[in-house]
């Protein structure tokens, strides 16, 4: 099996039949070491593969698998005729990305995902310092904030906390081991945003800035509330309400529409809020068919980590699964025990909450 790495880009070329006893197994621990080690674009060439079994059909299903857990790409190049019967009899072609070239393969590095968030920071950065620079002066002490070019001040500086919010999140997401959670991606953002607002209010008055402190003092000690996103939220209607309050009707007018409508692109943004369940899977006898239900789990784009082996007089695993909220429990639990597959029960269930 050989490699060739180009900074996250790697295409393994193995030159044996995948199948279990050796070839499957060094090949899976191989793409585990890729991914782990920073690959984001896996290319598997299999021109030179003319076989394959159920323990190498596995060990694709867990590289496409894995390369959704970490954000990453999984392309397979040039499968001969036999390896692609034995991935059309498991329903697996369409489900994995397959090219005739390895041209076709490859992603461009100008057209990476490491990149273009490059070019997207360095252009904002660029918009931000022509702005201070030429566009937007600092106010003349006394200015109206009720005036035209007041509000469009005031919705410039929201709208440039938001995106800063978002490179932010964006930058961070890349570099953590474990996926952020959408509630936290939505508030690191807003709460750029609330930081913006609140200097626009506090000004120079320091009456206002310790009113500021005390009342978000209220919210982090006092208030039960679980979800990031709405403490966030609660804290810039909190500064809309002191806006409003102080008469700056030009900062609450501007900041209540751009709050509405970036709420709204942050739910476009952010995609819908993948499903967490605890699957356990129990077999017919002390055989479990693990290769059957990761195939069921590949096709319907689960993502999936086993969690436990139970061994008894029926083999038991238990899996922690992450799928799209519009796929139906009950029909992936009827494809699991669909024919002879040897499942004998499959019960789901949210995961437990430590603490």
């Amino acid at each position: 099996m050989m490699d060739r790495a180009s900074r996250r880009q790697v295409l393994v070329t193995p030159q044996e039949p995948l199948v279990g006893g050796g070839p499957a197994e060094r090949y899976e621990q191989r793409v585990k070491e890729l991914f782990t080690g920073g690959c984001r674009h896996l290319v598997l060439d299999l021109r030179g593969t003319d076989g394959i079994d159920s323990t190498g059909v596995r060990a694709l299903v867990r590289s496409h698998t894995t390369a959704k857990r970490v954000g990453a790409t999984f392309t397979i190049v040039g499968p001969g005729p036999r390896v692609r019967e034995v991935l059309r009899l498991s329903r697996l072609d369409s489900t994995f990305q397959i090219c005739d070239s390895i041209v076709d393969a490859r992603v461009p590095r100008w057209r990476g995902p490491g990149v273009r968030l490059f070019l997207l920071g360095a252009a904002l950065c660029l918009l931000l310092w022509l702005a201070g620079a030429r566009w937007l002066a600092p106010a003349e002490p006394g200015s109206s904030w009720t005036s035209g070019a007041g509000i469009l001040a005031n919705l410039t500086k929201l709208v440039a906390a938001g995106l800063i919010g978002l490179l932010v999140t964006a930058v961070q997401r890349r570099f953590r081991d474990k996926p952020m959670t959408r509630a936290l991606e939505h508030a690191q953002a807003l709460l750029c945003v609330s930081g913006a607002m609140v200097m626009m209010i506090i000004g120079e008055s320091l009456a206002r800035a310790f009113g500021i402190a005390g009342a978000a003092s209220i919210i982090r000690f006092r208030t039960p509330i679980e979800d990031p996103k709405d403490i966030t939220v609660l804290f810039l209607l909190m500064t809309l309400g002191m806006a409003t309050g102080l008469g700056a009707f030009g900062i609450a007018s501007a900041g209540t529409a751009f709050l509405c409508v970036f709420l709204l692109v942050l739910e476009h943004a952010s995609g819908a809020e993948r499903r967490t369940m605890m699957v356990e899977i129990e077999a017919t006898g002390k055989d479990f068919p693990q290769t059957h239900v990761e195939q069921v789990f590949a096709r319907n784009e689960i993502v999936f980590e086993p969690r436990e082996v139970i061994q008894g007089k029926e083999a038991a695993m238990v899996y922690h699964a992450t799928l799209d909220p519009s796929v139906s429990l009950d029909d992936i639990s009827a494809q699991l025990m669909e024919g002879d597959s040897a499942i004998a029960s499959v019960s789901w269930e949210p995961p437990k909450r430590h603490g």
